[in-house]
């Protein structure tokens, strides 16, 4: 009865749903399992490894977590001081960075790889100072701080796949990158007026902009101008030339009369404009007519 009690109860388990079961049987690799209820055989012949596959770990680089919470709490020590990263301009920086991750393959997390975490933490440190390794101090310290992190994410990612981990990183953070201490003083100097150059440039630029902006306004004014200027001209002429050309055929009709009028539209456009105007009489008199209302001639 009892073997029977003892057959029944090694003879299933369960896997939670954010886990993974690795089935062995007399040690050796059967399979693997998903959530839910399954069977194995009993008496230790089968026996299932559950794994948290959904669960995301995290390994700290250069400082550790004291206390997490509204306010966190970190610390430099053995094991977890800061890392010196020779940067690709010869200088030095101090590296403290996290890696985020999860299993996702159970199976080679147990088997393929002898102490995973510590197999992350050698390859982690190493990808990060070959990145390092690649750009400035200033690039680490400042712009490209994102993109040096996904590419260690990246690359961390291809080696432990080398070495079949089961592990897939999930980010890279860089938590803090700063210069070595006796030297951060110069350092933030030569930042700030990395800064102040940056900004001084963005005038610049930006004066350049609206002084480009309005010389370009006035061309387009100017050529428009003159674009008007010369479509009015171009009409006018063509209306004196319309006109005379009327002129002439009326001209040629009834000269005497047309010169007649022609002399007296011109006479009505002169007149308003003068003051006074003489006129010989057949007397040889000649005679002062004021045009103007205060009967002064002037």
């Amino acid at each position: 009865m009892l073997l029977v009690l003892i057959g029944i109860w090694t003879s299933y388990y369960t896997v939670a749903p954010e886990e993974e079961a690795v089935v062995l049987r007399f040690g050796a690799y059967a399979g693997s399992s998903p959530p839910g209820l399954h069977f194995k055989l009993p008496f230790g012949i089968d026996d299932a490894i559950k794994v948290p596959v959904t669960e995301v770990r995290k390994i700290e680089f250069g400082y550790r977590t004291l206390e997490a919470g509204r306010r966190t709490s970190y610390a430099r020590g053995p094991g977890a001081e800061a890392r010196l990263m020779l940067t690709g301009d010869l200088n030095i920086a101090e590296v403290e960075w996290v890696a985020q991750y999860k299993i996702k393959d159970a199976k080679d997390w147990l088997f393929h790889v002898q102490d995973p975490e510590e197999t992350i933490r050698d390859v982690g440190e190493a990808v990060m100072r070959a990145v390092v390794g690649d750009h400035t101090v200033a690039e680490l310290l400042t712009r490209e701080r994102e993109q040096i992190a996904k590419q260690v994410e990246n690359e961390l990612q291809k080696v432990l796949d080398t070495y079949k981990t089961g592990v897939q990183v999930v980010t890279v953070k860089l938590q803090n990158a700063v210069p070595p201490r006796p030297v951060q003083a110069a350092f933030n100097e030569v930042n700030a007026a990395q800064q102040e150059r940056s900004q001084l440039e963005n005038e610049a630029q930006r004066e350049y902009n609206k002084a480009i902006a309005q010389a370009r306004g006035e061309a387009l004014r100017e050529v428009s101008e003159a674009e008007g200027y010369e479509v009015d001209r171009v009409n006018r002429a063509k209306g004196d030339v319309a006109r005379f050309v009327e002129l002439i055929k009326v001209y040629k009709t009834s000269p005497e009369v047309t010169r007649q009028r022609l002399f007296l539209e011109t006479i009505e456009r002169v007149l308003p404009n003068v003051k006074r105007v003489i006129v010989a009489s057949g007397d040889g008199v000649f005679k002062l007519l004021p045009l103007t209302g205060d009967g002064g001639g002037k």
